[in-house]
């Protein structure tokens, strides 16, 4: 029996996503799509690409009778949308806003939620009821530093320098968003101080307790709109064998994270649910290049990733995309 499926926001960039990708899930019904703004139309007037694949319409009611509800909405929505609405505690929640990913703020009512990131939760994704689903630039740095974390190989400050498309900024306009702005142009943005940081912090913890203390991370803001480029690098006294070692090792049972054996792009994974690792050392340091599409892996594929874990599914269910690639 399929799955019933509700997404609320379904009006932006995850939410488009999310129902893209269910839409064409072998194992779901989606029941509604919730958008306040767009209630009465159909899905294609904002998703036009979405043509002739579903008759839905956006609706601003909301339907109980589900199985999982995605809440794609922005940051501090989440929290109040499930504080003011009478959701049955039947009903599975995957958060794609950063309200539930801190320990400290996982809690809501008897509602629990799980860090949903299946390189580091897997086991307890499966037997969730909720899931805090991860930032993007959070996926695409954990997915570099988990391997050394879990061999105790974290000693010295790390660095980061990653890049993001005009997406990973949401829907709604803003100066740096306009297209007249991010043409030609690059520029970091919350350096040292990105939100990211502490849910990076928190999870590297899970796996050596004692980190280093400094973690050194420059986001930009790119030209271009999809995907996610990070550059992580830090002091180590390993070979590169011995490092690639660690990471292949690691993402063994991980079918969306591959150790590619020549220079990584964003081309090879946008489009896509993948994780691309470039690993070497440079002189004394680990240099790790991740790859990611910052609204599949990065948000939406990564949310479906999680809900075929919940329901037992095949983890790679309704995801396997492969990237256009030119």
């Amino acid at each position: 029996m399929k799955i019933r499926a509700g997404i609320i926001g379904g009006a932006g960039y995850t939410g488009g996503e999310t129902l893209r990708l269910l839409l064409l899930h072998p194992q779901v019904d989606i029941v509604f799509v919730h958008s306040k703004s767009q209630a009465g139309k159909p899905v294609f007037s904002i998703h036009q690409d979405c043509l002739g694949l579903a008759d839905l319409k956006f609706t601003d009611k909301l339907n109980n009778k589900v199985d999982v509800l995605f809440l794609c909405l922005g940051h501090g929505e989440s929290r109040k949308f499930l504080q003011e609405s009478k959701i049955p505690a039947s009903v599975r929640i995957i958060d794609l806003s950063q309200d539930f990913r801190h320990t400290q703020n996982s809690t809501l009512g008897k509602r629990k939620f799980v860090y949903g990131l299946p390189e580091l939760n897997r086991k307890a994704i499966q037997k969730a009821e909720n899931i805090a689903n991860p930032g993007c630039f959070a996926t695409c740095i954990q997915l570099a530093l988990l391997p050394l974390a879990a061999n105790n190989q974290l000693h010295s400050e790390i660095q980061i320098s990653a890049t993001t498309g005009s997406t990973g900024a949401g829907q709604s306009l803003s100066e740096t968003s306009h297209f007249s702005w991010r043409q030609n142009n690059l520029q970091p943005y919350k350096v040292f101080d990105h939100q990211h940081l502490t849910e990076i912090s928190q999870s590297l913890q899970q796996l050596m307790a004692k980190i280093p203390t400094r973690i050194n991370f420059v986001p930009y803001r790119g030209a271009f709109t999809r995907g996610i480029l990070a550059t992580t690098y830090l002091d180590t006294f390993l070979s590169e064998n011995q490092i690639n070692d660690i990471f292949k090792a690691y993402y063994k049972n991980h079918p969306f994270v591959q150790i590619a054996p020549f220079d990584v792009d964003l081309k090879q994974v946008v489009n896509s649910n993948n994780c691309f690792l470039q690993v070497s050392k440079k002189n004394e340091k680990a240099v790790i290049i991740s790859a990611i599409d910052n609204l599949l892996k990065g948000a939406s594929g990564q949310a479906v990733q999680n809900m075929n874990l919940m329901f037992g599914f095949d983890e790679t269910m309704g995801l396997k995309l492969k990237a256009s690639a030119f």
